[in-house]
């Protein structure tokens, strides 16, 4: 595995991914102390953990399930899904908005019937995008440190024994040790950046989620599905090589402030309900 012998360690790849780390674990923990200081009676911790339980159960369990049989497996539907490239951006933006967006209002309108007010509306978005961070990115940032730390003693063979890297295995897992060894503060400000506007958005996107569930105006649910749909429609396109990563960090701020928006006006209007 003579790729492997070539990987070096970049000076600063150990320290932004710790302080990568530690700010991947500080978002949620800042959020929660924040809106709970701010708003504690009118808030229950039960909202922030049906926020965490749904996100887990609709974007993890159920829509993950879907992507096994339609993206992972091989069969005619994967192999045109993953041969095609609208085919696949279409798959993947609809599949997030209609599974979290639907999974916010079925916990909202039939699971979450007690204090229902519009701070627990938050508080349950900031559970959403606080598991995503703790259950999905917190991991992946720690699997780089600790590929930066073994490679960065010098013993690669030991390294690639530790991580269990087989020839087997070497083409799959060479992606992640570049990433690790070419991680660097610039790296580090994409991730957090990335994070926080994820956070905002599925705070904003419950909200809207959660006026639709109070009022009359059902038309929010299909909103916030196509408002998440769009927000997915760059990252799926870099994905497939279409767009660079600078489009996508634009992109991203852009719908923050859009949702963010939408989601403050709809807040208001929640106070006379």
């Amino acid at each position: 595995m003579t790729e492997f012998e070539n990987i070096v360690i970049g000076r600063n790849s150990i320290p932004s991914l710790v302080v990568s780390v530690l700010l991947m674990i500080a978002i949620p923990v800042i959020f929660l102390i924040c809106w709970r200081r701010r708003h504690k009676e009118q808030t229950t911790l039960s909202y922030l953990i049906a926020g965490a339980v749904g996100f887990i159960v609709s974007a993890r369990i159920l829509e993950i399930g879907v992507h096994y049989f339609c993206i992972l497996q091989d069969n005619p539907v994967s192999r045109f899904i993953n041969g095609n490239t609208v085919a696949y951006v279409l798959y993947g933006i609809i599949m997030a908005g209609v599974f979290e967006e639907c999974g916010r209002y079925i916990v909202l309108k039939y699971i979450m019937k007690k204090n229902r007010t519009r701070e627990n509306a938050v508080l349950y978005g900031i559970g959403h995008g606080g598991i995503e961070i703790l259950a999905v990115v917190l991991p992946l940032m720690i699997t780089y440190l600790a590929i930066a730390v073994l490679f960065s003693q010098g013993d690669v063979q030991n390294a690639l024994s530790t991580l269990k890297i087989t020839e087997e295995t070497a083409a799959s897992a060479l992606p992640s040790v570049q990433t690790a060894a070419a991680f660097d503060y610039g790296s580090m400000a994409l991730n957090v950046s990335e994070r926080l506007f994820a956070v905002l958005i599925h705070t904003g996107l419950t909200v809207i989620v959660y006026y639709s569930v109070i009022s009359a105006k059902k038309i929010w649910l299909p909103a916030a599905i196509v408002l998440h749909m769009l927000m997915d429609t760059f990252p799926a396109l870099y994905q497939r090589g279409v767009l660079p990563l600078w489009a996508v960090e634009v992109w991203g701020g852009i719908c923050t402030v859009v949702v963010v928006c939408i989601a403050w006006k709809l807040y208001r209007k929640m106070q006379s309900i």
